[in-house]
C-alpha cells in the first residue's frame, strides 16, 4: 500500500507544484470572479492529469507491477485517481456551471467587460480559441457521462458483467474530456513545465484510451486453453475447474492470478491460481466459489472441453521474503493462493516453517482431506477452523500456536475487512508492516 500512496501523493504535488510555476491560486485583485479563472485551471490540470493515469493504468502495464507491487495495488490507485477526479471535476463543473446560475439568480454580479485589447494570435492558438464554444459544451456533457459512469463502477451491487461493458465507455468519455482539456487549458501553459507534464499525460490516456477501445487490453498475455476436469465440491459451494493450455503461457508464481474468459458476452473474470506450474503438463487450475450471479451459474455453464482464453498472470503476492517462518491465513475461498503454493513446495521444498491457518465457514471433509494432504507433502502445518467449532479465529489465536510469531511475516488472502483487522491487531504487538502481506483482490 505504501508504494501506491506515495505514487498518488506525488502525481498530485508534482502537477499541483508545476502549476503553480506557471500560475497562482491568489490572484490580483483577489476577488470572485478572478479566483473561479484560475481555480477552473487548476482543477482542470487536476482532473486530466488524474484521468490521464488512470487510463494508463488501466492497460495493465506488466513494468509498473513489480513497482506498485502487483496488479491488485494497480487498480486500487486506479479507483483512487478516478475518485479523485470525479471529486475535482464536480468542483470544476460548478464554478462554470454553478456561477453563471448564480448570476442568473442575481446571487453574483458579472463584472462589465471593457474594451478587449486588439490581439494577434498564433495560428494554432486562434484555432484553439475558435474552438472553445464547442469544447465547453461537450465537455460538460462528458462531465455528466462520467459521473453516471464513475458511480456504477462505485456500485458494489452492480452486476460485474455490466461494469466490465459500461467502464470501457469511460474510454470515449476520456477521448472527449482530453479534447475539452486540450482546448481550454491557458494557452500560456504549453510553453512551461505544466504544460509539457499535461502534454505527455493526454498523449499517453489518448493512445490507452485507443487500445483498451480495440480490446488490446493484456492482449500479448493471452492464451488459448480447454477445460479438461471439474470438481464440484457442493458443502463448500466450490468449483475446481482444470484447463489445459496451448502452448504460449509464460508460466506463474503461486499467489498469482489470471483473467479467465469463458464467454465473451460475459467477458474476462479474475480468479486466483490454484495450482504450480509445470512446463511439462501446461496446466493451471482454479478455485471458484458461487458467491455472485457469474460464480453460481458456474457449474452449470462450464462443460468438460469447452475452450476458454487466459490472460496473465499478474500480481505479486508471491511469499517472496527472508523470514526464518511464515504465517499465512487463508479465510474462506482465500486457500485457494496456498493451495498452489504448497504444490510449489511438494516439488521444491522450503527450509523455513510455515503455519497455515484456514477459517472456513463451510466444511467439507473431501476438500479437508485434499488440503491436508496438500500441507502434509509440502512440510506446512494446518491449522483448519470451522467456525462451527466456535473459535474465533484472531491475532491472540494465531500468537498462541506460533509462539514464535515476531520472527515470522503473515501472509493473508480473504475478506478485506478481516485481514485489516488482523493487521492492525499484529502491528500494535509490534510486527513490522512490511511483514504483513495482504491481496487486495477487488478489481471494482
Amino acid at each position: 500500500m505504501k508504494a501506491i500512496k506515495l505514487s498518488f501523493l506525488a502525481m498530485l504535488v508534482l502537477l499541483t507544484g508545476l502549476w503553480l510555476l506557471a500560475d497562482t491560486l491568489i490572484p490580483d485583485p483577489f476577488n470572485y470572479f478572478a479566483f473561479r479563472s484560475v481555480f477552473m485551471q487548476y482543477s482542470g490540470v487536476i482532473a486530466i492529469g488524474a484521468m490521464s493515469v488512470a487510463m494508463l493504468l488501466a492497460l495493465r502495464p506488466k513494468w509498473l507491477e513489480n513497482r506498485l507491487n502487483g496488479l491488485d495495488k494497480m487498480y486500487r490507485l486506479h479507483k483512487w485517481l478516478g475518485i479523485t477526479a470525479l471529486v475535482v471535476s464536480v468542483l470544476h463543473w460548478w464554478w462554470a456551471t454553478g456561477t453563471k446560475w448564480m448570476v442568473g439568480w442575481g446571487w453574483l454580479e458579472k463584472p462589465a467587460r471593457g474594451p478587449r485589447p486588439e490581439e494577434t494570435l498564433g495560428f494554432i492558438e486562434g484555432l484553439f480559441r475558435d474552438q472553445r464554444g464547442f469544447a465547453e459544451s461537450v465537455g460538460e456533457w462528458a462531465f455528466y457521462a462520467t459521473v453516471i459512469l464513475l458511480a456504477l463502477a462505485l456500485i458494489k451491487y452492480f452486476p460485474y458483467r455490466l461494469f466490465a461493458k459500461t467502464h470501457k465507455l469511460m474510454a470515449v468519455v476520456y477521448l472527449v474530456l482530453a479534447y475539452h482539456s486540450l482546448i481550454l487549458v491557458d494557452f500560456g501553459y504549453w510553453a512551461q513545465p505544466v504544460g509539457w507534464v499535461t502534454a505527455a499525460l493526454l498523449l499517453g490516456g489518448t493512445i490507452s484510451a485507443v487500445l483498451v477501445l480495440l480490446g488490446r487490453v493484456g492482449a500479448e498475455r493471452r492464451v488459448e486453453g480447454t477445460i479438461d476436469n471439474l470438481t464440484w465440491y457442493p458443502e463448500l459451494r466450490v468449483l475446481e475447474s482444470s484447463i489445459a493450455l496451448q502452448p504460449g503461457w509464460s508460466g506463474h508464481q503461486a499467489g498469482q492470478f489470471a483473467f479467465v474468459t469463458s464467454d465473451k458476452r460475459e467477458g474476462a473474470h479474475p480468479y486466483t491460481i490454484a495450482s504450480a506450474w509445470d512446463s511439462q503438463l501446461q496446466r493451471i487450475v482454479f478455485i471458484t466459489k458461487a458467491l455472485g450471479d457469474h460464480t453460481s451459474a458456474l457449474r452449470d455453464k462450464l462443460k468438460v472441453g469447452m475452450p476458454v482464453t487466459i490472460e496473465g498472470p499478474y500480481g505479486c503476492f508471491d511469499f517472496d521474503d527472508d523470514c526464518e517462518q511464515q504465517i499465512w491465513v487463508g479465510a474462506g475461498i482465500g486457500i485457494t493462493p496456498f493451495i498452489a503454493r504448497m504444490k510449489q513446495l511438494a516439488q521444491r521444498h522450503d527450509k523455513r516453517t510455515i503455519h497455515l491457518f484456514h477459517p472456513t465457514a463451510d466444511y467439507e471433509q473431501a476438500a479437508i482431506d485434499k488440503l491436508t494432504a496438500d500441507a502434509k507433502a509440502a512440510g506446512v502445518t494446518l491449522h483448519v477452523l470451522p467456525s462451527s467449532a466456535g473459535r474465533r479465529v484472531d491475532g491472540e489465536l494465531i500468537r498462541a500456536e506460533v509462539p514464535q510469531w515476531q520472527s515470522a511475516s503473515i501472509w493473508f488472502c480473504g475478506p478485506p475487512k478481516f485481514g485489516q483487522s488482523l493487521r492492525k491487531d499484529f502491528l500494535a504487538k509490534g510486527l513490522a508492516a512490511n511483514r504483513y502481506h495482504q491481496e487486495l483482490f477487488q478489481m471494482r
